[in-house]
């Protein structure tokens, strides 16, 4: 019994713990000044997951265009980009951050979100479309 009861604190506080341990994938960010450098050197593309009514209204000249809704079902578009640097951009970073992770769980090791999304490019007066 006495090695029983043992046990079962050690159960208890490795479950109290792993809150604090385990820690989610971490969220690679860029800035919109280092995207649009390593964009215009050709040393990554821009994927922008918005909706097609926020893309047309405006984007990133040379961006490519599939929305977070249909990423999944269109992954094979990008099998040619596995070994480049992407950088996810929406409007402001949220969604952008799921697309990151869709891609890494797809097997793209060299994913970035933009901070800020394109109101944060906007804001630094990049380039648009």
């Amino acid at each position: 019994m006495r090695s029983y009861s043992k046990y079962c604190l050690l159960g208890v506080l490795l479950l109290l713990i792993s809150p604090f341990t385990m820690a989610e994938p971490a969220q690679d960010t860029i800035s919109p000044k280092q995207a649009a450098a390593m964009h215009s050197e050709n040393k990554a593309i821009i994927l922008d997951v918005r909706e097609d009514d926020e893309w047309n209204e405006h984007h990133i000249p040379g961006a490519v265009h599939i929305s977070l809704a249909q990423l999944d079902q269109r992954l094979a578009e990008l099998q040619s980009y596995k070994n480049t640097t992407i950088i996810t951009q929406c409007k402001s970073g949220r969604r952008s951050a799921q697309a990151q992770q869709v891609l890494q769980a797809a097997g793209f090791s060299k994913v970035y979100s933009l901070e800020g999304g394109i109101q944060a490019w906007d804001k630094e007066s990049l380039t648009k479309n």
